[in-house]
Formats: structure tokens, sequence, C-alpha cells
């Protein structure tokens, strides 16, 4: 479906922010709920400590969240095209909130699991929502601009945020005495304060008096294009299991293998491979695709090397020096890998095909960590990482050399 933008006088007479300042004030919502979701990754290992459940229940609790990711990218991240962005990333936020008042009073595994799902929902409408909303946003208040700044400083946000929570997290819980209770309380002060800017920012999207039928995401593409789309939805895979290694079982490593139980170099560590994908996007932005994409796949193989290596020798240098790596490819091949996927739809199905790229990228989040935290229940650590780094290594190597023949 076709998105109208708006900048009616009747729109903006009931808020109170201009198109520039609600630019900032989603962005600023949107990194918040980022770093909201990755907060809880140096707080596995206490929760563990605290309940003696086993390793792969983290990756399971990990699980949950990307689990919800996909369930809300399915079934509605495309709505705010009828419902309006500002109604839709309201909810998110919204739902967030929830999700942090469930980690407050229900801190037992299954609350836990909750909390994590209804995170991942928030998630997933959001980040469909609001990269559409800034990019409108941004299109309203400047229109001469170059539309790939607005993709950028999204990107940018998606990842600092992702980047953020842990960091934010591991110095809370080395430095106050309820490691298990402040993060929730800041961050749902903050996502309730990002309710409030979300409501004054100005809406981007005429609703339709008759709204058309609900129907979940669907993808169309000829069959010609189809091979080349799931060359990328593998090379996205592929990169978000790296985040999901750092995001959910790092600190345990760093913990178990590498003898570094601190809580705040699992934050830092994990902090450091988001702003290496963060980073990366934004030094290689005028590098040409195909050579963005030559640089993200040496990235990630010396990466993934590096992180094997890290845990079986073990050495945390290694590991983390790899991780960076990683991260820095991880950053250039998904932005590669979406804008293929859009280069292969036309406008009216750009957002579906993505979509669907978000999903598998999702499942790549969850699942090959569900497999390694089973793996580490029936073998060595250090040797489920190196199996992990070395299917990872096959899936990048395999998908971004067919990506760059077309």
């Amino acid at each position: 479906m076709s998105t109208t933008l708006t900048s009616s006088r009747p729109v903006a007479s009931r808020v109170r922010f201009a198109h520039q300042p609600g630019f900032w004030v989603i962005a600023a919502a949107f990194l918040i709920t980022m770093a909201f979701s990755t907060v809880p990754t140096p707080l596995y290992a206490i929760y563990q400590r605290r309940d003696g459940f086993p390793t792969y229940l983290i990756t399971i609790i990990f699980a949950a969240y990307a689990v919800g990711v996909m369930v809300s990218l399915y079934l509605a991240g495309h709505v705010s095209d009828w419902l309006g962005r500002r109604r839709v990333a309201l909810l998110a936020v919204l739902a967030e909130a929830v999700s942090a008042a469930i980690f407050l009073i229900w801190p037992d595994v299954p609350g836990l699991l909750l909390a994590r799902f209804i995170s991942g929902v928030g998630v997933g409408v959001l980040t469909a929502t609001a990269t559409a909303h800034l990019s409108e946003l941004r299109k309203i208040a400047r229109p001469d601009e170059d539309p790939s700044r607005s993709a950028l400083i999204s990107s940018m946000v998606n990842l600092g945020g992702l980047a953020f929570g842990p960091l934010v997290g591991g110095v809370l819980a080395q430095y106050v005495a309820s490691p298990l209770e402040r993060p929730y309380e800041i961050f749902l002060v903050l996502l309730l304060l990002s309710a409030v800017g979300i409501a004054l920012v100005p809406e981007t999207v005429e609703r339709l008096e008759e709204r058309p039928a609900y129907r979940p995401q669907r993808v169309a593409l000829p069959p010609a294009a189809r091979p080349l789309f799931f060359a990328s939805a593998i090379g996205a895979f592929a990169a978000f299991s790296i985040f999901g290694l750092f995001t959910s079982l790092a600190p345990t490593f760093l913990a178990g293998v590498l003898h570094q139980p601190s809580r705040i170099l699992a934050g830092v560590v994990t902090f450091a491979v988001f702003i290496a994908g963060a980073g990366s996007q934004v030094v290689f932005v005028r590098m040409e695709r195909r050579n963005q994409l030559r640089l993200g796949l040496t990235f990630m193989s010396a990466g993934l090397i590096g992180i094997a290596a890290g845990g079986l020798i073990p050495n945390l240098a290694l590991f983390v020096l790899g991780g960076v790596i990683a991260g820095a490819g991880v950053g250039l091949v998904f932005r590669g890998a979406v804008a293929t996927a859009a280069s292969l739809a036309d406008a009216g199905s750009r957002g579906e095909v993505l979509a669907a790229l978000f999903l598998i990228a999702y499942a790549g989040l969850a699942l090959p960590v569900l497999a390694i935290g089973l793996g580490i229940a029936l073998l060595p650590a250090a040797t489920a990482l190196l199996i992990f780094s070395v299917l990872i290594f096959i899936l990048v190597n395999a998908s971004v050399p067919r990506m760059l023949k077309h």
C-alpha cells in the first residue's frame, strides 16, 4: 500500500513539535527502546547465579525476545501504513514500558520469558514504524536533503541503542545496590517520557476513512529475483547471529571460558561489538555497495576466526578483538543485504520485502544462539563456540559472493 505524507495545518495544530524537532523525538524514543532491549545482557549471569538454572535457559529467555520481534514484524510491521505512525509508535513504546514493569514485579524465569517476549513485540513494531516515521519527518522538514542521510541516522540510532543497553546494564550491575531492579526502573521512566514525547510528534500518514482489510505481511518477488533475495537474507541471518551471540551468551563465555566475571566488562564488550557495527557504516558510507560487501565479508570472516581462537586458547584480547572486527563486518554486510533486497522490489512491495528480510535476520538472532546454548549442555563451551563460528563463517562466505555476482 502506498503511504501518503501529510504536513497539513489540521495535523500540525494538534501537536507542539514541528517536524524537525519531532524527528529527534522519534530518534530518541527509538534509541531508548533499542537500549532497553539489550540492557538485560550483563544481568543474565546474575539471574543464573541467583536461581541456578542451566546456561541453555539463558538462550531460551533471549530467544523469547527474537520470537516476539518476528511475530510482530509478520503480523503488525505494516499496520502503521494505515493506522498512523504516531499511534503505532506510541503503542510500541508503551509495550516496552509494560515489559519493564514485568521485569520488576515478576523477576522469576516465567516473568523473564514474558517480559522478553513483550519487549520483542514492541521492538518489532517500532523498528518498522520508527524507520518509516523518521524518513517521512525528515522529508517534510528538509525536502531537499539526500534521503540516505535519514536512513543512516536511523541505522545509527538502531545499532547505537543496541550498543548502549549492555553498557548501561553493566555499569549499573557493577556499581548499584539493586542490579536487577535499578536498570528497569530507570528505563521505565525513560520509556514513559518517550511515550509523552511521541504523543506530541506530527503524524506523517493520512489516515483513511475506510481501513483496508487486515492481512499479515506478504512477499511477492519475480522468480528471477528470488535467489538474490535469499542470498541477501542468508547474509542478514549470519550477521544477526553474531549480534545474538554477544547479546546473550558473551557474558557466559567471558565468565566461564575466559575467567572474566566482571559485569561491566560484559557490558563493555557487547557495547564495543555493536558500536563497531554502527561505526563501520559511518566510516565507509561513501564506499560503493559492492566494495562495502567485500570489506564486510573480510571483516566478518577474520572476526569469526578471532572469536573462535580466543575461546580455544583461551585469550580475552583475541576474543574481544574478533568480536569488534566481526561487528564492523556485520554493519557493512547487513547494510548491503538491506540495499540489495530493497533493489529487487518496486515501491509498492519494498516494505514487505524488507519485512521478510528482517524476519529472516531475526531468526538468525535466535536460532544459532539456541543451538549454541544446547551445545554448551553437551560439549565444552569453547568447542560449541568453535562450531558456531565455523557454521556462520560458511554461511556468510556462501551468501555474500552470491550477492556480489549480481
